[in-house]
């Protein structure tokens, strides 16, 4: 069994996201907490959103090694952007790492007023999933 992402008649069919997910019986779920561009300390590495971006993402990549998967594991991303922060810029830095051959992961994407971390400009967070 593998993990499935059925086209839903009605809805767009786009390369940069799926709509739908179906986790088989007995897969591994992972979740990775909101991931922020900070280094080992919790410093914020940059006040470039890009760079943000970029590190957040190694940290998500991070947390998923940790628990014995890849970002090719990621069924869900969910990525929260400061309303000042350009979009165009944070997806440029992650977008060529997330996509992937065939369906693509669902996304969830919002312009936030503010982040936990002072300094912050993005937090990217994951399920990922481990098919039996």
């Amino acid at each position: 069994m593998s993990i499935s992402y059925p086209q839903v008649p009605g809805l767009v069919n786009s390369p940069a996201f799926s709509h739908v997910a179906v986790i088989p019986p007995g897969s591994t779920m992972i979740h990775v907490g909101g991931q922020n561009g900070v280094d080992e300390t919790g410093a914020v590495v940059s006040d470039d959103v890009a760079v943000q971006a970029a590190r957040a993402l190694d940290n998500a990549a991070a947390a998923l090694a940790a628990a014995g998967a890849t970002l090719a594991d990621v069924v869900s991303w969910t990525v929260l952007l400061h309303q000042d922060a350009d979009l165009r810029a944070a997806y440029g830095a992650v977008g060529p790492k997330l996509a992937r051959e065939g369906a693509p992961p669902l996304v969830t994407a919002a312009l936030v007023a503010g982040l936990g971390v002072p300094g912050a400009l993005v937090e990217i967070g994951a399920v990922a999933a481990l098919a039996p």
